[in-house]
């Protein structure tokens, strides 16, 4: 069970770094544009990261059902911080100076904040698992795991939208933006 969450994670790290390697042509106000958001992402991305580790490591090692909780609950907080801080950004950063600017912002900011807020509620469930009662733990933990990969697997297309084209070339030359070291920590 603890693996299917782990694995379910994958998905919403995947979300997070929708943010990174993209295409388009270079300009100088999509440049200025992009260094706005992109020097706010690679610390939230990090933070995603390290939190997908621990509910990895958690669900690899043998630790108490309290122990899971604790560290599910906290890394969910985490993550929900993250995303909320990667919707202040985009937001802080304003339209991005293409057709269909306002729209692209808007919609990026509502899907990262909403992504922030489910996380949050993720927490709240975690929180209010049975601990006590190992097979009303795993079912709780299942629950879970379906919200994740329901979550995971959630539309970003406004993110896909916000990293094309001039925007999308110019975030992928940012270094906050640009992938490290390929596939993420999940």
């Amino acid at each position: 069970m603890k693996k299917k969450l782990a694995a379910a994670l994958s998905g919403g790290a995947a979300i997070a770094l929708t943010l990174t390697g993209c295409s388009g042509d270079n300009s100088a106000q999509a440049d200025e544009w992009a260094k706005k958001v992109c020097d706010q992402v690679q610390p939230q991305v990090k933070k995603i990261q390290e939190a997908n580790a621990s509910i990895n490591d958690a669900s690899k090692e043998k630790n108490s059902s309290a122990d899971v909780k604790k560290t599910d609950a906290a890394a969910f907080e985490k993550i929900s911080g993250a995303y909320k801080s990667l919707g202040d950004a985009v937001d802080k950063a304003g339209p991005p100076p293409v057709d269909d600017g306002e729209k692209l912002h808007t919609d990026a900011v509502k899907e990262l904040r909403g992504i922030s807020t489910k996380y949050g509620q993720l927490r709240k469930t975690v929180d209010g698992l049975n601990t006590k009662d190992q097979a009303k733990f795993a079912e709780g933990l299942q629950g879970v795991a379906t919200q994740l990969d329901a979550l995971g697997k959630s539309g970003d297309k406004a993110l896909n939208k916000l990293q094309s084209g001039d925007i999308g070339k110019a975030m992928a030359n940012q270094k906050g933006c640009k992938r490290t070291g390929g596939a993420p920590a999940t």
